[in-house]
């Protein structure tokens, strides 16, 4: 493995990512849903999706918003696991063949079995009693789901309720659900703890797990099904897995798959989407974190130059694929865990992921120099990481710059500091330049 580094920048305090090429060329036809999304949760790169900017209805995966906001409640301190809430007549909202709970108006319950009863139970009690806690009103708290989906990029999703049913303007999408699993995954994880739970039962009402992914992979813990008639059988499906590389000791994926034809096969086919990836992608690390990359010269300060380095590690996604042809998700066998290709002689051969990638990194400076005073957030690199030439992830980086303007005797001695450098063969306004070396 072998990385090329012109230039890098500053620790970032926002970072903007573009997806660019499936790392894995699904043939579309070989999988049984209409849509579908595989993304790596730590580079958040996009693996391989199908149809997945077309708006869908997402039946009940709708609640892993709903859930999301609930635990950034708890998170900020504005509500807490242990609260009793008195369930209130929106419960009688709820038809008597939807999925619920069985709240009754003046029952009392805890967040925490509403929560359970949100994701497992996929209860439309819990979510809109959930609701109505949290913003005061049913109509709010969609407005809430609205303006959260806004925030994380979810641009082609818009909800109308919170419990998932079936509006002409409730629909989101592959990718827009994959972002929002992100999301959980990283500031919300606590979700996890109730996603992976077998069963539930709340006042003598036992409901299994209809996440039949769960008894099929012990790294599986989420995320959250769905199904109505005009959706089809949906499924945002996470696991976390070990790995043998020491500079990313874990792995996680998510899997989204929406419009499958039933329960066991929406299970099936992320299962298989899911160990498909993990087999033929792996994470590294091109850019170690603490790492001094470049130092730009800076004017009108007393700080003669800023130092470029890494505060966290970059990690970036490649295929350890090595064919052209695009891949028939039948030919992958769950068992040797491996893609298993028959040639024109009959004979069966089975494809070995990579062990070494042809990647590259070409990081463009945005900023020659700069000069104080700057007390501002700036655009100083445009990342751009490439596999056998292909882009496969680009990103900008953005750095909270602030640098004191010198006074005007600090600003005397700068000019004549600066008149004797100019015969110095150190010349302290060009950009020095630390190359990062990658075996």
């Amino acid at each position: 493995m072998k990385f090329i580094l012109s230039l890098f920048t500053l620790f970032s305090l926002l970072c903007v990512n573009f997806a660019h090429a499936n790392l894995l060329n699904i043939a579309p036809e070989s999988v049984e849903a209409q849509a579908w999304s595989i993304i790596d949760a730590q580079s958040g790169q996009i693996i391989s999706e199908h149809n997945s900017h077309v708006q869908r209805a997402p039946a009940s995966l709708t609640k892993m918003m709903v859930a999301y906001i609930a635990l950034k409640e708890i998170e900020a301190g504005k509500l807490r696991k242990e609260d009793v809430i008195t369930a209130t007549p929106v419960v009688n909202t709820i038809m008597w063949d939807e999925s619920q709970m069985y709240l009754k108006a003046g029952e009392q319950i805890s967040v925490d079995q509403l929560l359970a009863g949100l994701i497992v139970m996929s209860a439309n009690d819990a979510a809109v009693t959930l609701a109505e806690k949290i913003s005061g009103s049913v109509p709010q708290f969609v407005a809430r789901m609205n303006q959260e989906a806004q925030a994380l990029g979810m641009k082609d999703t818009h909800f109308s309720n919170p419990a998932g049913i079936t509006m002409t303007d409730h629909y989101s999408t592959a990718a827009d659900l994959s972002m929002l699993a992100k999301a959980i995954v990283k500031q919300t994880p606590e979700y996890l703890y109730y996603s992976k739970m077998p069963s539930f039962s709340y006042n003598q009402h036992f409901h299994h797990a209809t996440n039949l992914a769960l008894k099929m992979d012990p790294t599986a813990d989420g995320l959250k099904t769905g199904y109505t008639k005009a959706a089809g059988y949906n499924l945002a499906l996470t696991a976390e897995r070990p790995t043998l590389n020491p500079h990313v000791e874990k792995r996680r994926l998510i899997v989204v798959v929406l419009g499958t034809p039933s329960a066991e096969k929406r299970a099936e086919v992320a299962h298989k989407l899911m160990n498909l990836a993990y087999t033929y992608t792996r994470d590294e690390e091109v850019i170690p974190q603490q790492r001094l990359i470049a130092e730009l010269p800076v004017i009108k300060s007393t700080l003669k130059m800023f130092k470029v380095e890494t505060q966290q590690p970059t990690i970036v996604t490649t295929s350890l694929y090595a064919p052209t042809t695009p891949i028939d998700l039948n030919s992958f066998d769950l068992t040797t865990q491996r893609i298993h290709l028959v040639d024109a002689n009959q004979q069966v051969t089975s494809v070995e992921p990579l062990q070494t990638t042809n990647t590259h990194i070409n990081i463009e400076l945005n900023e020659q120099h700069l000069t104080a005073p700057l007390m501002q957030v700036m655009n100083l690199a445009t990342v751009s990481i490439y596999q056998n030439n292909q882009l496969i992830r680009s990103f900008q980086i953005e750095n909270d710059v602030h640098i004191e303007e010198a006074n005007i005797f600090q600003k005397i001695m700068i000019w004549f500091s600066n008149l004797f450098s100019f015969f110095s063969t150190n010349d302290s306004k060009v950009a020095k330049l630390y190359p990062l070396n990658q075996g």
